[in-house]
């Protein structure tokens, strides 16, 4: 086959496989419907095949699909038999039959079959049509054919998923599967250079980064060049309005007197429209500037489209609005995960944590901080949805499903709320197992190395003891950070300043000033308690009609709030978050020097009376 030295990883591999007499039928899958960069060029994955793999070993290439029937991309030399007339015919079977009979009468041959999913489909062979059930025998058999093999032939199936191809194919051991991935970052550097040559190393360096996810040909669209003629119509569109200055009507004059100096240079478009006047600067840096923001909002949106269609409905893509600036109180917690954030801009990977705990009782806000810093760190951020299902077989699918993705995403936070519920336990039985795979599976993503920096795994839950022991330690869950309810009235503060700013609320109110009759009645409380006190007065303002809201408003919201709350659920789900903190520095003062054997005895305690409340 090929020369190695020019050949993808995936090609290489298939060259290797074929080498060794591995196999002479090879199943492709993933990728396939991307483009192959090779020598400078763009080809589609039967071209590559038939025109730079496969060319120079094989005298005769076919390719056949149900819908276009076989071509030939290198016919049978003048000294083989003649091709048979039943290749160009519609029925399936025979089309399949004169195909094994060029195999076995031919030497150096090559079939191609695209769609095989179609050819050979999965499902109950019971409830498939005769020509579906014989092709699946049919390409099982070829693969026991020692003429195959014997004659330096060679069969490719495409297929884009396994799922969707005949079982009996796939695990025959006489078949071997080959995975074409997504574009890696040298390849997306490449197609990012042969988009436009224009770039300079630094933006292919820059595109090869933030495209990772998108397909090669989803690059080449988004990055190449528009026509000359609507870039030049834009420039001069650019340069009048540069010329008018500001004013309501501009953009529509420049539209306009764009269109009607169609022609024209520069000098003369300023010699009719300003004679004299001093022409406008560093537009170019603009327009460089405009177009390179319409670049990267294409790439986002290619990227939000890629999760959405191919997890459908199983994550939700998170915008986050607000950052650190309207988190109030948890000083320590917000300067950790400042440094998590800088170092995952700056690339100091090794500073990462590979995964990040937040547990603490309901309405501490985990939710709230986890999207605050996902806004803070400039990363593409989804939320993981509910993806177990009853059906035997369909959570791990789900599973398998939403972490290629996020792989091929890569530069992204991963959210998942209620971590106990969503991953499950390995002590839960009659689920068949379902649990138990789950978590091991997670565990081997979570463990890989080289997602650190690349893809971080915030988990929330305010049932830590629920989630299965190794899913917490280090190399999975490093940080292990206490989300607890206010302890001093100056954090009740600090708490009902940053939900003023959230929630515009407008108020003159120096709470520090009625620190006695609100701060202080509100601690222990939750954030979601302090601002549902907040709310009520901004509630008892308005039915008075009053914008400005004062200090007996929030005075009597605090004494008339009454929280719904099972005292003992909540202290036991708070010293469980006390207990798993992997750092003393983020406990209150009252915390700060319990033993652990204390904590310990007093979970035991509380368990016991807790038992299964939730």
């Amino acid at each position: 086959m090929s020369d190695p030295r020019i050949l993808p990883g995936w090609a290489d591999d298939l060259r290797r496989r074929y080498l060794r007499g591995e196999a002479s039928i090879f199943v492709l899958h993933g990728n396939v419907y991307d483009v192959v960069l090779s020598g400078g060029r763009t080809l589609t994955l039967t071209e590559f095949l038939g025109n730079v793999l496969l060319k120079e070993s094989k005298d005769t290439i076919a390719v056949y699909n149900v819908a276009t029937g076989v071509r030939f991309l290198k016919r049978p030399s003048e000294g083989q038999r003649a091709v048979d007339e039943q290749l160009h015919a519609n029925e399936k079977p025979a089309v399949l039959g004169a195909l094994e009979r060029l195999l076995l009468n031919n030497s150096r041959t090559a079939i191609i079959l695209e769609y095989a999913e179609v050819l050979s489909p999965a499902g109950d062979p019971n409830f498939q049509s005769e020509s579906d059930r014989a092709a699946v025998v049919t390409l099982h058999r070829w693969s026991f054919l020692p003429e195959i093999e014997r004659c330096d032939n060679v069969v490719i199936l495409i297929a884009e998923n396994l799922a969707e191809l005949a079982p009996k194919l796939i695990s025959n051991p006489k078949v071997a599967v080959v995975d074409v991935p997504m574009p890696d970052r040298d390849t997306r550097k490449a197609a990012a250079a042969l988009a436009d040559p224009s770039l300079s190393e630094k933006e292919t360096e820059r595109y090869a980064d933030i495209t990772a996810g998108l397909k090669a040909v989803q690059i080449l669209t988004i990055l190449t060049p528009p026509p000359v003629s609507e870039t030049e119509a834009r420039d001069r569109e650019t340069f009048i309005a540069g010329i008018l200055g500001s004013g309501a009507d501009v953009a529509e004059r420049a539209k306009k007197l764009a269109q009607l100096t169609a022609g024209m240079n520069r000098d003369e478009i300023a010699k009719l429209l300003a004679p004299g006047a001093s022409l406008p600067e560093r537009l170019d840096g603009q327009r460089t500037d405009i177009a390179r923001q319409e670049v990267d909002r294409l790439i986002a949106q290619r990227k939000r489209e890629i999760l959405e269609r191919e997890c459908f409905g199983l994550v939700e893509f998170v915008e986050p609005v607000h950052g650190f600036e309207v988190v109030g109180g948890m000083e320590e917690v917000k300067k950790d995960l400042n440094v998590i954030a800088n170092s995952i801009r700056e690339g100091q990977t090794a500073r990462v944590p590979m995964g990040v705990l937040f547990t603490g009782p309901m309405g501490t806000g985990k939710t709230f901080v986890a999207e605050a810093f996902a806004k803070e760190c400039g990363l593409t951020t989804i939320k993981l949805k509910n993806f177990r299902s009853k059906w035997v077989g369909a959570t791990e699918g789900n599973l398998e499903k939403i972490l290629n993705v996020i792989r091929a995403i890569g530069q992204v936070v991963v959210i998942i709320d209620e971590g106990d519920r969503a991953f499950g336990n390995t002590d839960e039985d009659g689920d068949g197992g379902t649990s138990s795979r789950v978590i091991a599976r997670i565990k081997e993503f979570m463990s890989d190395t080289s997602n650190r920096g690349r893809i971080l795994f915030l988990v929330m839950t305010n049932r830590p003891d629920k989630l299965d022991v190794d899913l917490k330690r280090a190399g999975r869950l490093d940080r292990k950070i206490p989300f607890l309810y206010s302890q001093t009235p100056e954090e009740v503060e600090n708490i009902t300043r940053a939900v003023v700013r959230k929630n515009k609320v407008k108020t003159r109110v120096d709470f520090a000033a009625i620190r006695d009759s609100f701060s202080k009645k509100l601690v222990g409380y939750s954030n979601a308690d302090v601002e549902a006190v907040v709310l009520m007065a901004l509630d008892d303002a308005a039915r008075e009609g009053v914008d400005d809201v004062s200090e007996e408003r929030f005075i009597r919201a605090a004494a008339d709030y009454f929280p719904s709350r099972d005292v003992e659920l909540l202290e036991y789900m708070e010293l469980l978050a006390v207990f798993e903190a992997s750092s003393r520095r983020l406990l209150p003062a009252k915390y700060a020097n319990v033993t652990p054997e204390e904590l310990d005895l007093r979970l035991r305690t509380l368990r016991a009376v807790v038992g299964g409340r939730r």
